[in-house]
């Protein structure tokens, strides 16, 4: 019976053994994939953002390295967002041209939604993109620009143009159209594309100023 318990003890440390080894392999493996894939990830993001500000506004309308001359700022009732958004700025010789910036819908159907909004140095917007959301596919999808022209409308606008008590929906009196179905998510991001205008008119000097400044 010494034996048996013995042969039993060994057999229990061995599996232990070999739990432990497969535990170290396994985080081994997944930390240089991580390792590994972070670069591509991070290559892949910096090509769709450059991408979408493309789809905004030409490159050749700025000569400044664009991705690289950006500020954090942060207004938890005017941005959506209790965290700092990003907001890159574009110049040519020297003079402002565009800020794109990245505020947060918070109330959409599915969650919070992410935009990205190019206003230009007038304050009028060059256009609207959407970075993330979780919408109802089908219904709330329809802000993504490969699926309808809705956000497209927002180009041109201005704080004025709607004026500011017409940044709403047709149905709550407003100046534009909502989906067939959904309300909640065109609701939120007129909402945020409204109150990301509200900012820029305040705080213009600052988001132009030069970054060593801000």
């Amino acid at each position: 019976m010494i034996a048996d318990r013995h042969d039993n003890l060994r057999q229990i440390l061995l599996a232990a053994l070999l739990l432990g080894s497969f535990g170290l392999l396994g985080s081994g493996l997944l930390s240089l994939t991580q390792r590994v894939t972070a670069p591509l990830i991070q290559q892949n993001e910096r090509a769709t953002l450059g991408a979408l500000l493309a789809d905004l506004i030409p490159p050749q309308a700025y000569d400044n390295p664009i991705t690289e001359d950006w500020i954090r700022v942060r207004d938890p009732v005017l941005l959506g967002s209790d965290e700092p958004i990003t907001v890159y700025r574009a110049y040519h010789e020297g003079r402002p041209v565009a800020v794109f910036a990245t505020p947060v819908a918070p109330d959409g159907y599915g969650g919070p939604i992410r935009l990205l909004v190019a206003t230009r140095a007038d304050g009028r917007l060059a256009g609207v993109r959407v970075l993330a959301h979780r919408e109802t596919p089908g219904l709330g999808d329809v802000i993504e620009a490969d699926r309808s022209d809705w956000i497209r409308g927002f180009a041109g606008r201005a704080l004025g143009d709607p004026p500011l008590s017409a940044w709403a929906l047709r149905r709550d009196g407003g100046a534009f159209d909502q989906f067939t179905g959904a309300t909640i998510t065109p609701r939120a991001v007129v909402r945020a594309v409204r109150d990301w205008l509200r900012y820029f008119e305040i705080h213009r000097e600052r988001l132009f100023a030069p970054r060593e400044s801000t």
